[in-house]
């Protein structure tokens, strides 16, 4: 609050766009990682975002489709600076990690392939799967607490998770409806509380698209970041379906090392769909589907937040988002074991996803990307030693 009563923010939209570059450019571990790494820096070390604000984006990002850790971001510059601060937050976190993809694709496409790119996921992969252990141990600890309606809630949604390797947007939903019932049940049912139901608006989006494969792209991605729920990993199956299967884009292979490109890269997982759009049709295929991808879920966070930042506060809603916010971390809880058993296949990947951790919870400032770094060399080093 400056002199004349207005308040002002602790950072300015020029501080907001160069971390979400920095962010962007370092920010590896898909978007378990990327949530914990936006409450670790702009929560807690910062103090830029408050601990409500940053539970109403991660409610409206697990509720709406697309990808997590972008609608987050996206909510995030919403808060302070509305929709200048969304769409420069959305483009700064997304733009580093496009610029890679195309640069792997172009070599990708030079070289025929990138047969060293397993050896260095082999190391990767195992180091990432401990930053995102490390990150959701954070969030479960601060978020959860001792409720025991809360801790139900996470317990059973990382289990569902874990059994069914997917995430349901009806859990969450029922899951805040569940919490608002108890915390503040409407009066005629004879319980002190407000009357207030929370609600969700989600507004289809879905354009036609006929001819050639530039606008098949565009409506195949778009189809892609307006209808699946859930991370970003959430929309692995479903490029898979449409990519190799139903339009023969791309092969096996050519569809398994665009996912491992967007494990390998930092920025949103989701950014595999440039490399993927690249490889079917150069930089413009990349341009089309990334635009297509990203620009629904821009749309489902900046048309609710409005709505979200004014409702926010009342004890229905509220309770609400406390309740779809322990079904969202105990699925990104359970996400780090559906994901550690396809990464941690051996003794020596065990080994370094336990090393990070350790490293992690002992030496609390140590960069992400050294460990990284490190986790490719010895990757290359092992996968040449063990062949």
């Amino acid at each position: 609050m400056n002199v004349t009563g207005i308040y002002t923010p602790a950072y300015s939209l020029r501080d907001l766009v160069i971390y979400f570059l920095k962010l962007g450019t370092w920010g590896f571990g898909g978007p378990v990682a990327l949530a914990g790494y936006m409450h670790r820096d702009l929560v807690e070390r910062k103090g830029w975002i408050s601990e409500e604000d940053y539970r109403e984006g991660l409610a409206l990002a697990q509720l709406a489709p697309g990808p997590l850790a972008a609608q987050l971001g996206i909510y995030i510059g919403y808060i302070h600076y509305k929709i200048l601060g969304a769409t420069l937050a959305g483009l700064a976190f997304v733009f580093p990690s496009f610029l890679m993809v195309l640069v792997l694709g172009y070599v990708y496409t030079v070289w025929e392939g990138i047969p060293w790119m397993q050896a260095v996921f082999y190391g990767v992969g195992a180091a990432v799967i401990g930053i995102i252990a490390m990150s959701a141990y954070k969030l479960t600890r601060k978020s959860i607490g001792t409720n025991s309606w809360l801790i139900g809630i996470y317990l059973l949604s990382g289990v569902f998770t874990v059994w069914f390797e997917t995430e349901n947007v009806w859990l969450f939903l029922g899951a805040g409806v569940l919490y608002w019932l108890v915390k503040t049940p409407p009066k005629r049912w004879q319980f002190p509380g407000r009357d207030m139901a929370p609600s969700v608006i989600l507004i289809p989006l879905l354009q036609s698209a006929s001819g050639n494969t530039l606008w098949k792209i565009g409506l195949f991605f778009m189809k892609a970041g307006a209808f699946v729920f859930g991370s970003g990993l959430a929309i692995v199956p479903f490029l898979y379906g449409g990519v190799v299967k139903e339009y023969g884009w791309l092969n096996e292979q050519q569809f398994m090392d665009a996912v491992a490109v967007a494990m390998i890269t930092p920025g949103p997982v989701v950014i595999t769909v440039g490399f993927i759009g690249y490889l079917v049709a150069g930089f413009p295929g990349a341009c089309v589907a990334a635009f297509a991808t990203f620009f629904p879920c821009y749309l489902f966070t900046v048309l609710p937040a409005p709505y979200f930042r004014k409702y926010g506060k009342h004890p229905g809603i509220k309770a609400f988002v406390d309740g779809v916010t322990a079904a969202a971390i105990g699925a990104i809880s359970g996400a780090v074991i559906v994901l550690g058993k396809r990464s941690l296949t051996d003794g020596w990947t065990i080994g370094l996803a336990l090393i990070t951790i350790l490293t992690l919870y002992r030496f609390r400032k140590v960069p992400e990307p050294l460990i990284i770094l490190l986790a490719a060399v010895a990757g290359i080093v092992l996968k040449t030693t063990l062949s």
